[in-house]
């Protein structure tokens, strides 16, 4: 990418955003914050997991995003018998009497883990390499993942026979947790209106992983004040109780609280959601903007809370 400065590139991000989100939303209706999310772990080089009941378009929404954008993309369904091997290939003996390496579902830009909580624990730490050190090894050999990489994984929060919970370590690879709610009465309407006929928006491709590349290092650029770092970082902290920081409904209602990745995805996510706004340098806003998606599934909460009905939200809410 050939701009003159990061203020100018910066500008093309921004005006980027605003076209990819357009195209998306002629196919996805009533979805702007989670739209946003995605597309901010995107741009924040972080994996994404979408929690939603069935019919809310998680699945669609992936596979939209994959169109728009110019990458490689693959969906895998995950089930109780599918085993690493499934996601991240095997060795097979070739006609040469040698082992050769069939690569996976994993190597691709986009991977689509649906249902993610369906698989057991060894599965799930296949895919977990996969996500934090973006290689996978195979018989004592590393070979590495294409880059940009994106994780966007769903879970249905409603039926939990057969499920594996993901643990707090795989949880915490994820940049965003973003819950999915129902569509608004108007917005259903605009939804059966557009998915009961034989017309398909038609999309067209925005973004190219070179770009993608240029504005996820851009980001990284964009400068950040003391006072807004120190913020992002005291909120996080704010969540660990028993420790200098933790407020009295910390103490209280949580058993653990986020670690310091939340507080490197504050300050990543509030750069990227500033420079999606158009502004050079995020603020106060825009760390409040992304820290509910960020820090809810980073914290426990403990049995007085449950018994209470205090939901992670609301104790995060109490923070800003």
């Amino acid at each position: 990418m050939n701009y003159m400065s990061d203020a100018e590139g910066l500008d093309a991000l921004s005006l980027s955003y605003k076209k990819v989100n357009k195209e998306i939303s002629n196919v996805i209706i009533g979805q702007d914050e989670v739209i946003k999310a995605v597309l901010i772990s995107i741009l924040s080089n972080g994996h994404c997991l979408l929690i939603g009941v069935p019919g809310l378009a998680k699945t669609l929404l992936v596979n939209t995003v994959a169109q728009v954008i110019d990458l490689s993309y693959n969906r895998v369904q995950f089930t109780p018998d599918l085993m690493p091997s499934d996601i991240v290939g095997s060795e097979i003996l070739g006609e040469d009497r040698s082992f050769k390496f069939l690569k996976g579902p994993v190597f691709s830009n986009i991977i689509l883990a649906d249902e993610i909580n369906r698989t057991p624990p060894k599965t799930q730490a296949a895919l977990l390499e996969a996500m934090q050190e973006k290689v996978v090894t195979v018989g004592g050999k590393s070979y590495p993942l294409p880059s940009p990489f994106f994780v966007l994984a769903t879970q249905n929060p409603i039926e939990q026979e057969g499920t594996y919970p993901l643990p707090e370590a795989q949880l915490d690879r994820f940049m965003f947790n973003v819950t999915l709610s129902y569509p608004s009465f108007r917005d259903e309407i605009e939804v059966v209106k557009s998915t009961t006929t034989n017309t398909r928006p038609e999309l067209h491709k925005v973004l190219t992983a070179e770009q993608i590349l240029y504005f996820q290092r851009l980001i990284r650029n964009v400068p950040i004040t003391d006072h807004v770092l120190e913020y992002a970082v005291s909120l996080s902290a704010k969540t660990r109780p028993g420790t200098e920081l933790a407020t009295p409904q910390v103490n209280k209602y949580l058993s653990w609280g986020a670690g310091p990745r939340a507080s490197q995805y504050l300050v990543l996510g509030a750069k990227c959601h500033a420079a999606i706004s158009g502004k050079y340098s995020p603020d106060i806003e825009d760390v409040q903007a992304v820290a509910m998606q960020i820090l809810r599934h980073r914290v426990v909460r403990n049995y007085k809370a449950e018994a209470e009905g205090l939901s992670a939200d609301d104790i995060i809410r109490s923070l800003f």
